[in-house]
């Protein structure tokens, strides 16, 4: 299983015009995230940082429920840590997602289902505002989001509260107790 290192490293890629972290022992990751999604920092070398170890925690306890296979989740808890420090401030893309009756309001970490004609699906929440969230897409398959766009794994999207279901009670871990 992946855990996070202080000497990892994050860097833009011109070559891949993409965001990549350093893993070290020779393994680099490739981000979701291309040059107009990041933030000016992200053009800089940055190093791995006590926030960014957070993150993954919080996002690992919570993609380990998911039904997906260890490489995947490893994958996913870093597409999340990348978006949540380097993507940049968006708008809501709401008109994509049915609205809900009642807008839940996410932690950071919740597991939300939004809908549309086209698709079902479940996020994760990487950065809940007060009125909408940057998220992130979980399932394997795209989400339709209209007739001529999708989102894949990972991609992160900003989606008002007031389009979303809270999913959490359907990836709970069920307690364990040892035993001798």
């Amino acid at each position: 299983m992946l855990k996070p290192s202080d000497k990892w490293n994050w860097y833009f890629d011109e070559q891949k015009a993409c965001l990549m972290l350093d893993l070290g022992e020779e393994m680099i990751f490739q981000t979701n995230l291309c040059r107009k999604l990041l933030v000016n920092c992200a053009f800089s070398d940055n190093e791995f940082t006590v926030d960014d170890a957070s993150a993954f925690q919080t996002y690992n306890e919570r993609i380990r429920c998911l039904d997906i296979n260890e490489y995947r989740q490893a994958e996913l808890t870093l597409y999340c840590v990348a978006a949540k420090r380097f993507h940049k401030p968006v708008q809501p893309k709401s008109w994509f997602f049915d609205a809900q009756c009642d807008g839940h309001e996410p932690e950071e970490g919740d597991m939300v289902c939004l809908t549309n004609r086209f698709s079902e699906g479940v996020f994760i929440v990487l950065e809940p505002g007060e009125t909408s969230s940057l998220c992130a897409y979980v399932g394997q398959d795209e989400f339709l989001l209209d007739g001529n766009k999708a989102l894949p794994f990972g991609q992160p999207i900003k989606v008002m509260h007031d389009r979303m279901v809270c999913a959490n009670h359907l990836f709970m871990m069920a307690p364990m107790a040892m035993v001798g």
